[in-house]
């Protein structure tokens, strides 16, 4: 599906899998990514970290995410930012959806 120059509603993109995550790529660059993923009830991410910031946007849903062992509560329309280097996981307190950026600069 080419997304190019279309008025696209994010939730759309990437569908529910009861048990399991899915990963939609939008844009992947040498200098960085852009993916919606979506998260069954209870799926996650597990702690891990990555050399760059990794902004996050909630489309739908809620998480847990805990970034150096705090725990942030994030909602559909809220954002959260997983600094560099630092320890970060994500949990699905609800099925959830978001649009994970990477930049690599």
């Amino acid at each position: 599906m080419d997304l190019i120059g279309k008025a696209l509603t994010m939730s759309d993109l990437v569908a529910y899998n009861e048990g399991a995550v899915v990963s939609k790529t939008v844009i992947d660059k040498k200098v960085g990514t852009v993916t919606l993923f979506s998260f069954g009830e209870g799926q996650g991410l597990s702690e891990h970290t990555v050399p760059y910031d990794a902004f996050v946007q909630v489309v739908d849903g809620e998480a847990t995410v805990t970034i150096a062992g705090v725990e942030h509560t994030v909602t559909a329309g809220q954002m959260i930012i997983m600094p560099a280097n630092i320890p970060h996981e994500l949990k699905a307190v609800k099925q959830f959806k978001m649009l994970l950026v990477m930049i690599r600069a």
